[in-house]
């Protein structure tokens, strides 16, 4: 909107130096804020003009609202005048009903001299806008841009503003390139309604298209990166999202967890766990990602698929540590075997049954396992009968048995 404090200094240049327009994108015959002549008050209300604008550059602006009041106008030239004035102080006062009243009065006499009708027009459609009526304001823009024979970026960013509010879509498009295509520097302000419009129609690789303009044009927008990239997504182009995701976290434009984890998650599925990895625990000792049992078991996860079982043996362990969960201690416990690390296995192992699991016989089955590499022939005989009770794990634990049993024979260890 307009700063109300522009209307002041419109109002003192009109009153003081007359109506003259500078400037126009068509001849003076054709265009009709040149047709327009300036007329001057009447001499009774010339003198309450003079009066009020006297008080209003003094500062005491009720005052001059008041003389102005008090004019009397009869003529329908006069009326408009003062009109005119009364709605530019309400505006000033922020009294936008009053000054809507005054300014439509002014507006809808059509008699006033070219500049001060244009300048009517546009601060009603503006106070219009402020004031949320959007679908009034409209035509009062267009009424102006016909009026002046001027078509400004400016005017069809705010008549796309009105459009946006009412839901417009097809409307907020059309006069979003008119402005665009007038603008002598990029416009963020039409490129992001243009964006709004296409993602309300479910245009997404339209919206892709622009964004895809907006970016190199305003580089620093952080907020932008994402959004391409999250676009990238809607529409299944992992590829470009990944790149997206990562030249912006490059750049520092990843600041919040949800970002981040998407990140490691693509570069997880297009086969860097390693580096989703080293990306998320950077981001949990950053403090960016909370440390919490989802967030480690992530981690875990991303180090696993990287065959880094050191690493994912320690995060499985933290995560489960943290409520006790054992099937997250069943999944070191596997892992610490996997690795050849068979004692601290079994202590995992032995945790997760005690912390409870679904179905306790893989644990069990996996401590057998365990077991049967350390060589104790007992234990691991122990936890496979065990397992074989279980429904999920009894006929491979029921096939070792017998195995572990040769074992101890051979040792000459008593089952």
């Amino acid at each position: 909107m307009r700063n109300m404090n522009s209307i002041a200094a419109a109002l003192v240049l009109s009153f003081a130096s007359g109506s003259a327009f500078i400037g126009s994108a068509y001849a003076a015959d054709k265009c009709p804020i040149e047709k327009r002549q300036s007329k001057a008050v009447g001499q009774s209300v010339a003198k309450k003009v003079q009066k009020s604008f006297a008080a209003y550059t003094e500062g005491h602006l009720d005052e001059a609202i008041n003389i102005l009041l008090e004019a009397n106008a009869k003529k329908t030239f006069d009326k408009a005048y003062v009109a005119r004035m009364l709605g530019n102080f309400y505006a000033e006062k922020s009294q936008m009903g009053k000054a809507l009243k005054y300014l439509k009065e002014a507006v809808d006499a059509n008699v006033l001299g070219g500049v001060d009708h244009a300048g009517t027009l546009r601060l009603y459609a503006d106070l219009l806008l402020q004031e949320k009526k959007f679908k009034q304001a409209i035509p009062y823009y267009y009424e102006w841009m016909t009026f002046t024979c001027k078509q400004d970026a400016q005017i069809y960013r705010r008549i796309g503003i009105a459009y946006s509010e009412e839901k417009n879509w097809n409307k907020v498009l059309e006069v979003v390139d008119k402005g665009i295509a007038l603008s002598e520097k990029p416009d963020k302000g039409l490129y992001q309604m243009k964006l709004t419009a296409y993602f309300n129609k479910k245009q997404y690789k339209n919206s892709v298209k622009v964004l895809e303009v907006m970016v190199p044009l305003f580089q620093d927008d952080k907020r932008l990166w994402v959004q391409l990239a999250q676009f990238y997504l809607m529409t299944e182009d992992y590829t470009k999202s990944l790149a997206t995701y990562d030249l912006a976290y490059k750049n520092g434009f990843l600041e919040t967890a949800g970002n981040v984890t998407r990140l490691t998650q693509l570069l997880a599925q297009k086969g860097s766990p390693y580096r989703a990895a080293n990306v998320f625990e950077k981001g949990i000792k950053s403090g960016l990602i909370e440390t919490n049992e989802k967030n480690l078991g992530t981690l875990a996860g991303f180090y696993h698929n990287a065959k880094e079982l050191k690493e994912a043996a320690s995060y499985y362990g933290k995560a489960a540590a943290i409520d006790n969960d054992g099937e997250l201690y069943l999944k070191q416990g596997r892992i610490l075997s996997l690795d050849g690390k068979y004692k601290p296995a079994v202590s995992a192992l032995k945790k997760a049954i005690s912390a409870g699991i679904k179905n306790p016989g893989k644990a069990q089955f996996e401590l057998a396992l365990a077991y049967l590499s350390l060589k104790d022939y007992k234990q691991a005989y122990k936890r496979a009968q065990l397992a074989a009770n279980d429904k999920k794990t009894k006929r491979s634990a029921t096939s070792y048995l017998s195995y572990i049993e040769e074992k101890a024979r051979i040792h000459n260890v008593s089952l």
